[in-house]
């Protein structure tokens, strides 16, 4: 049913993928399915934005957030799922259906929220317009 399997993750938000992990791991085993775990940057390139940041920031923090990402798959998805890194720029929400559709995933699995807010607290900015814009299948997992 499923053969590419999206998963968003913030590094620096655990809860972003604790429970959705598992989850994706779960069916990426079920359906034979590879795992493209996925992280957003700001787009620092931005004429407003990048005026703040020195010339090869962006370039940098994608290096950075690049060996980032490969650590967290080697220290959190198992050898025999088969995992791509990804990292894309932009506004997160946008950025993830972009991947989405440019990886022609078949389902997009995301945690509900972060508990940062109060106003996140049922299901989040980000996932919530991921359901409601993206056109492929989206699971959430609370």
């Amino acid at each position: 049913m499923y053969s590419k399997i999206m998963l968003p993750v913030d590094l620096n938000e655990e809860s972003s993928w604790t429970k959705a992990l598992p989850t994706a791991l779960t069916l990426c085993r079920t359906f034979g399915a590879s795992l493209h775990v996925v992280t957003v940057l700001p787009d620092y390139r931005m004429p407003m934005v990048g005026s703040y940041f020195p010339k090869d920031f962006a370039k940098k923090a994608h290096a950075a957030i690049s060996d980032a990402l490969h650590d967290f798959i080697k220290t959190n998805v198992p050898d025999d799922i088969q995992a791509q890194s990804v990292i894309v720029d932009g506004s997160p929400w946008e950025a993830i259906i972009k991947a989405g559709k440019k990886l022609d995933v078949d389902l997009i699995v995301m945690a509900s929220h972060n508990k940062r807010k109060f106003v996140d607290y049922v299901l989040g900015p980000n996932a919530e317009h991921v359901v409601h814009h993206a056109k492929m299948s989206v699971m959430i997992v609370r």
